[in-house]
């Protein structure tokens, strides 16, 4: 076997140009049969999308919106959720080192978030039972108590050992779209930014560096970056 670099990063579309969903699907439906067929390594998708609501398998009817807006399901795990423009996400097409270890892969996701987090300034955590990275309960400057908050998302597809889907940092995104919904099914929580836990504006296009920083140093412990048996034409 001969070793590959970090499958590249390909950047499809930051403010003002913002990436429609199905287009973004589209892609990682055809890199994934190129990383199946061998004819790539994959690469590991950044944008900010035009706005959006997606629905994983889980989704269930009295979490959809309560507008009548459109929802685009699919074949991730997990439930509803939203994506527009603030929302750095990344979908990572690339073959997974142990495609049995899908929880180790999602142990590095949220660690690279959870490390971009802080790298702003904001202290993100895991929670036990419940996907992404989170702002523990605390009480704000006027003395209020504030619930758990999600700041990250992850919801992944993994067919053959290769991964689609991926995870969404809200950085400088609204938080009203997630008021007509139940956000991943959880109603006992809320969501935030890393521009309103830091009273800053923090963009994608400020955080895209960062975590570009920590995805190259964890990245090879998770990801295949090697073909086991040369690529095929």
């Amino acid at each position: 076997m001969s070793a590959h670099p970090l499958p590249p990063v390909r950047v499809l579309g930051l403010d003002p140009d913002f990436v429609d969903y199905r287009e973004a699907w589209d892609l990682q439906k055809s890199l994934h049969a190129d990383v199946l067929a061998g004819r790539s390594d994959g690469e590991i998708l950044m944008l900010e999308h035009a706005e959006v609501y997606t629905a994983g398998r889980r989704t269930e009817d009295a979490e959809r919106p309560t507008d009548g807006s459109e929802v685009v399901d699919v074949d991730r795990g997990g439930k509803i959720t939203w994506h527009g423009p603030g929302q750095l996400v990344g979908y990572p097409v690339v073959r997974l080192r142990d495609r049995a270890h899908v929880k180790d892969f999602v142990w590095f996701i949220e660690e690279i978030l959870i490390r971009t987090a802080a790298d702003v300034g904001v202290e993100a955590v895991r929670v036990d039972g419940r996907a992404g990275i989170w702002v523990l309960a605390d009480t704000d400057e006027q003395g209020r108590a504030r619930p758990d908050r999600k700041v990250g998302a992850i919801g992944l597809a993994i067919h053959e050992g290769i991964s689609t889907h991926g995870w969404a940092l809200n950085c400088s995104n609204s938080l009203t779209p997630y008021e007509s919904i139940i956000p991943c099914g959880i109603a006992d929580a809320s969501t935030t930014t890393l521009s309103a836990e830091v009273g800053r504006t923090v963009t994608p296009a400020d955080v895209l560096p960062l975590l570009r920083r920590h995805l190259d140093d964890l990245g090879p412990e998770h990801i295949r970056t090697d073909f086991p048996e040369g690529p095929t034409a």
